[in-house]
């Protein structure tokens, strides 16, 4: 019987492992029109070789401008800017419904349209203060376990109960016949493509979003936020420098400064007596907690002088240089 030549065996293929590095802070980013978040978000990891990452709260890919990101110890803290007032400018565009309320959706219907911009002026007065708002089809929110615009992908129109937002502010920025421009200053949850076409709808000829671009969030501005084109044309060495501190996300809480040995106490899980020696003015609730060595995180204060860890970073002594 004839032998078999042995097959050569095939070279093992060596994968290269992708080094992370360990990066912290907030990378304020003006997110651009056509991207989702998530890819938006994965683009400046790998620009910035991160090894932790997450964003504060999601933009439509429609939408463009500020989408705060996350990274390292500061993800800990991404949660913070859920609830925070939002800004937007939007484009309105009158007489054309569509199925996802923006430009990117089905044409449902289409009106003429003969709108004066006073009467579009009575209109807005009608969407300033507390309003009740249906959210839209097209959105993340979850019934079942499933998000709503799968649902709406599948031809699927489930009942939605309105809920209570607030605009703070309503401001015409301009009118021409069919399309007008809003800035619009809300409350968390408060869905523009919903805002959109409940005006139109108030006008009789329907309406969708065409353009929307977030300015605001918080405290944060769209001025001072970079495009990924900006980070990308940065040395590789000095982009996590652009990032701000992870305590940026928390700024609005009062700050509670520890001495060494209190530190220590507090990352050891330990509920540290302070009285009222240095801690004025400090309220029952959340407080920014900084020891010798910079931000810790974040802790309860509580009836009697009491200070209990809520959130804390890994170690204080690997903060990012942040200040109070």
């Amino acid at each position: 019987m004839q032998e078999l030549a042995a097959r050569p065996r095939r070279p093992k293929q060596v994968q290269r492992k992708i080094v992370r590095a360990i990066v912290d802070g907030v990378l304020l980013l003006d997110k651009p029109r056509g991207m989702s978040s998530n890819g938006a978000l994965q683009t400046a990891r790998r620009l910035l070789n991160a090894a932790k990452a997450g964003h504060t709260g999601t933009l439509d890919p429609m939408a463009s401008g500020l989408l705060p990101l996350t990274f390292g110890e500061a993800t800990k803290f991404s949660q913070m800017l859920l609830d925070a007032d939002k800004t937007y400018e939007a484009v309105v565009q009158l007489g054309i419904e569509t199925d996802s309320g923006d430009a990117e959706g089905a044409v449902l219907a289409s009106r003429p349209v003969a709108v004066e911009r006073a009467q579009l002026d009575a209109v807005l007065e009608n969407f300033r203060g507390d309003i009740e708002q249906v959210p839209p089809m097209y959105s993340a929110l979850k019934r079942d376990g499933k998000a709503l615009y799968e649902y709406a992908r599948a031809g699927i129109e489930i009942e939605r109960e309105a809920r209570k937002v607030r605009i703070h502010a309503l401001e015409l920025l301009d009118f021409a016949a069919t399309r007008f421009s809003i800035r619009v200053a809300c409350s968390k949850g408060t869905y523009i493509r919903s805002l959109a076409m409940d005006i139109g709808s108030a006008l009789g000829c329907g309406a969708h979003l065409c353009a929307l671009r977030r300015t605001r969030i918080g405290a944060f501005d769209v001025a001072d936020a970079l495009t990924l084109e900006a980070l990308e044309a940065q040395p590789a060495e000095v982009r996590a420098g652009l990032l701000a501190p992870a305590d940026t996300l928390v700024a609005a809480y009062p700050a509670c400064h520890l001495d060494a040995e209190q530190a220590r106490g507090l990352l050891q899980g330990r509920v540290l007596a302070l009285g009222d020696a240095g801690t004025e003015g400090l309220a029952v609730g959340l407080v920014r907690v900084y020891g010798p060595q910079g931000f810790l995180g974040l802790g309860q204060w509580q009836l009697g002088g009491k200070l209990a860890a809520r959130r804390l970073i890994a170690t204080g002594a690997d903060a990012p240089g942040a200040s109070a």
